[in-house]
């Protein structure tokens, strides 16, 4: 990769200390965190709970970074306006739970919010074709989600690179983002394979030196 490719880093607040998340977030940005993600998560689309608007409320008074808001819930398109109005800069929604998947999508963009789309580890990307024009982002699981702490999935390396290969043919300017398992062991060969946007939770926020970690991952996505 050219050192001039800009690299996205996401730190993820699911694996923050919720007790200290001013703290936590200050820390991040000192380490030169771009956005953080905000894992929304309902106990229906995936078996764990977390937080809603109103914590992403509280949260937005704290920084300006951008919010990437990755809901991981059924109806999504029932809320997006409650996480716009929270403070949500990027709203994600998986394809899994979205039957009319264009319209979500709209809905989000007439909101003002930049408009993202998630896939599962066992959900081909190919599927997302006839959306991929309209989309400003599209993130590709390589853990399973629901969890944070899970390992990287080997073969999501292979699905990144045929994501990129379908960005690049019909809309170069959509972001490509990779959540779970992140880390400087495997940041490298997702942004061999296409990625700019990198989400990483454990790997930044379990480590005694949060400011270092994000430095840590940038460098090694950079290969530097």
């Amino acid at each position: 990769m050219e050192k001039q490719v800009k690299l996205t880093i996401v730190p993820s607040l699911l694996a923050a200390d919720f007790a200290d998340l001013r703290g936590q977030i200050a820390q991040a940005e000192a380490g030169g965190a771009d956005w953080l993600h905000l894992d929304v998560m309902d106990g229906r689309f995936v078996p764990n709970i977390t937080f809603g608007p109103p914590v992403i409320a509280s949260l937005r008074r704290l920084t300006s970074l951008p919010f990437d808001a990755h809901l991981m819930i059924v109806e999504p398109e029932r809320f997006l306006e409650a996480f716009r109005e929270a403070g949500a800069d990027i709203i994600t929604v998986h394809y899994e739970t979205c039957p009319h998947l264009h319209r979500t999508i709209q809905a989000i963009k007439a909101l003002g919010a930049k408009a993202g789309v998630c896939v599962n580890p066992a959900t081909p990307v190919r599927l997302l074709s006839a959306v991929l024009g309209d989309v400003d982002m599209v993130l590709v699981m390589s853990v399973n989600p629901g969890f944070g702490g899970q390992s990287f999935i080997p073969s999501s390396v292979q699905k990144v690179a045929e994501t990129a290969e379908m960005i690049r043919a019909v809309k170069p300017g959509v972001m490509l983002e990779v959540d779970g398992g992140i880390d400087a062991r495997t940041a490298r060969s997702v942004v061999e394979a296409g990625a700019r946007v990198l989400v990483s939770g454990n790997a930044i926020f379990g480590s005694p030196d949060i400011p270092g970690a994000v430095r840590s991952l940038r460098k090694a996505a950079e290969g530097s």
